[in-house]
């Protein structure tokens, strides 16, 4: 099936008489006729549910969805979308592990690697995503266990060379992981450029409408993780909590996604619920037609500020002279996202006053729904830094992250014009 197909037919198949539509099964428990019964389940020799911490019905048939729409072999759902990121990372890493990352990626999980994950004995190198295979491989030590980036980053819309940061991570016996959150498997699916694992946060583009809060690891299946069995002992050796059982052994292409349920699911309990799941399912259905919106919105937007005299500069890498457009063509070249990222003449004043005069867009905190919203990084998400840190994490003091949605773009353009007449 193509990816439009998927976005409706994938993870569920209902079968004569059943509902035509995901169920959803809201219970935290599931009986057993025997204690045996049930054993095999917690011993991991026998597939079923027992409570919802670990698997569920509905969460699981979206999970199958987007294991298919991103070329995955399995997925698993989680409570957000930065209880992915550091699920998928944390599902390989220990204390003494080293990690090297985009400088520019979304200001949260720059927080986790660079604060909380460090906390844990977790290091980080975090490097300019720009920068040649040379330079970038002088990050990587002999415990470096993974390597990450964003397709599409959050907020400054750079898009990451794929294929260049598999190469130098296979190059050192690790996986890559890529967030691919702005670009959805509509637009881009990694696994296709050499990426081994796929996060998203799914309260975006995937939910659409900005109703439930979510997030979702991908494994390609395509890591040999045995191949580099002393880089990985939490897949390659036995596991005492559950038998001295080896993942990588007994579940194969499995493995990963199989260690992250049942041991860190199990532990640290960011469930998705099944309700949140419906949701996600619905938004998944139309994702197709939302993206293809979103992105004709953004490039008509985009090309207004652009021309705009009252505008200092415009990063959307779909537009022609974007310095990443090339990339975008390689990797996009259906479209990117709907987040635009640029700046009004005369600083955050005029930033601003800019944004206070709008009345259709929303200043909100979320980003890529149905309805456009906007955010100015310096005066919210990154308020506590200085003009100086703000350009050390990549973030341009005066720039505001507009998130283009679904109304129409003459309404939009109209709006945006008689702010930008204000400043």
């Amino acid at each position: 099936m193509n990816v439009e197909t998927k976005c409706l037919h994938a993870g569920y198949e209902p079968q004569n008489g059943e509902p035509r539509q995901l169920p959803i099964y809201q219970s935290t428990t599931w009986k057993y006729a025997s204690s045996n019964d049930m054993g095999k389940l917690f011993d991991l020799e026998a597939a079923g549910y027992f409570y919802t911490r670990l698997q569920n019905p509905t969460n699981d048939m979206v999970a199958a969805k987007l294991a298919a729409l991103e070329g995955g072999v399995a997925a698993m759902l989680t409570s957000s979308g930065q209880a992915a990121n550091f699920f998928a990372l944390f599902n390989i890493c220990e204390t003494g592990s080293h990690i090297v990352a985009s400088s520019a990626i979304y200001g949260g999980t720059y927080n986790l690697l660079g604060v909380t994950m460090k906390k844990m004995g977790i290091d980080v190198t975090f490097v300019d995503q720009d920068a040649s295979e040379e330079e970038l491989a002088k990050a990587f030590r002999p415990n470096t266990r993974a390597m990450f980036g964003e397709t599409i980053t959050n907020p400054t819309v750079s898009v990451l060379d794929i294929e260049k940061f598999a190469r130098l991570a296979h190059s050192h016996g690790v996986p890559l992981i890529v967030d691919n959150t702005f670009a959805t498997p509509v637009n881009c699916r990694p696994i296709e450029f050499g990426a081994d694992i796929v996060t998203h946060s799914t309260t975006k583009y995937m939910d659409g409408h900005a109703v439930s809060v979510g997030g979702a690891i991908i494994d390609s299946g395509n890591f040999d993780w045995m191949a580099h069995a002393d880089k990985f002992p939490g897949l390659t050796t036995p596991d005492d909590s559950y038998h001295g059982l080896i993942y990588a052994e007994k579940f194969g292409k499995l493995g990963y996604i199989t260690k992250a349920t049942s041991q860190l699911m199990r532990d640290l309990g960011s469930i998705q619920s099944p309700q949140n799941a419906f949701y996600l399912n619905t938004g998944l259905e139309s994702l197709h037609v939302r993206m293809q919106r979103h992105c004709e919105n953004a490039m008509k937007i985009a090309q207004f500020l652009a021309a705009n005299d009252k505008v200092a500069w415009v990063n959307y890498p779909g537009l022609p002279g974007d310095k990443y457009h090339d990339l975008c063509e390689k990797y996009l070249p259906n479209g990117s996202c709907g987040v635009i990222a640029f700046a009004v003449k005369g600083g955050r004043d005029k930033a601003i006053a800019f944004m206070d005069s709008l009345k259709l867009a929303t200043i909100a905190t979320h980003v890529a729904d149905a309805r456009t919203c906007l955010l100015h990084p310096a005066s919210h998400t990154h308020r506590q830094l200085s003009d100086e840190q703000l350009r050390e994490a990549g973030v341009a003091p005066d720039l505001i992250r507009l998130s283009v949605g679904l109304e129409n773009a003459d309404d939009l353009i109209a709006d945006l014009t008689q702010a930008l007449a204000l400043v």
